[in-house]
C-alpha cells in the first residue's frame, strides 16, 4: 500500500464505543488507513487490539500502523513520535510525528514515507505544541518534506485547503473516534480535491 490520504487515528478515550467497533464503522465508511495509537495501553492488550483492528482492516486491504516503536509487530508500518529513534529494523512504511521545520528535515533524512504535520487548526488533543500552523504554515513548512498528512482540527471542509497547501492528505482522530461515519466526508473531499 502507498501513503495513506486519510489515516485515522485511534484514541479509545474518544471513541463512542469499543474501539474496534467504531473502526470497523470507520472501515465500512471508507477509511483504508489507521494508526493504533493507544500507546498507554500495555503491550500485550495493544497486541490484541492490534489483531482485532487487522481482522478489520485486512479484508478491505487496508492498512494498520503501529503507534511508535516499542513491540510493533514484524511487518506491520510504523508511525514514530518526534521523539522516537528509527527501528533498528526498518519497518515496510514508516511515518513519523511533526510540528516544526527541523522536525521535518530529521524526518526527510531518514527516509519516511509520510509525516504528520500538526496541529493544522485548533485542538484541545495537541496541547503544547504551539499555535495552530493554519495553511499558511503548512504551505511554509511541506514543501521538502515527506509527503504530509495534515492533522489537528481538520474537518472536511479544510481538506481542499490543506491539499491546496501542500499536504497529500489528512490524519483525523477525534472527529471519526466520536462519529466513524464522517469518513465519507473525508473520502468525497479528498476524492473532490
Amino acid at each position: 500500500m502507498t501513503v495513506p490520504r486519510l489515516l485515522v487515528v485511534t484514541d479509545r478515550t474518544q471513541a463512542r464505543g469499543p474501539l474496534p467497533e467504531v473502526v470497523a464503522d470507520a472501515v465500512a465508511a471508507g477509511a483504508r488507513a489507521v494508526l493504533l495509537r493507544d500507546k498507554d495501553l500495555p503491550l500485550p492488550e495493544r497486541a490484541e487490539l492490534a489483531r482485532e483492528l487487522r481482522a478489520v482492516l485486512d479484508p478491505v486491504g487496508g492498512l494498520l500502523v503501529w503507534g511508535g516503536a516499542t513491540g510493533a509487530p514484524a511487518g506491520v508500518a510504523v508511525h514514530l513520535s518526534a521523539a522516537d529513534p528509527v527501528p533498528a529494523a526498518r519497518p515496510p512504511l514508516l511515518g513519523r510525528s511533526c510540528h516544526s521545520a527541523a522536525e521535518l528535515g530529521r524526518a526527510a533524512a531518514e527516509g519516511c514515507d509520510w509525516v504528520t504535520l500538526s496541529p493544522v487548526a485548533p485542538t484541545a488533543s495537541k496541547p503544547g505544541y504551539g499555535p495552530a500552523l493554519g495553511t499558511a504554515g503548512l504551505a511554509a513548512l511541506a514543501p521538502g518534506a515527506p509527503p504530509v498528512l495534515a492533522l489537528g482540527g481538520v474537518r472536511p471542509g479544510d481538506v481542499a485547503g490543506c491539499l491546496a497547501a501542500g499536504a497529500s492528505g489528512v490524519a483525523v482522530m477525534g472527529p471519526v473516534m466520536r462519529d466513524p461515519a464522517v469518513v465519507a466526508a473525508y473520502c468525497a473531499a479528498l476524492a473532490a480535491a
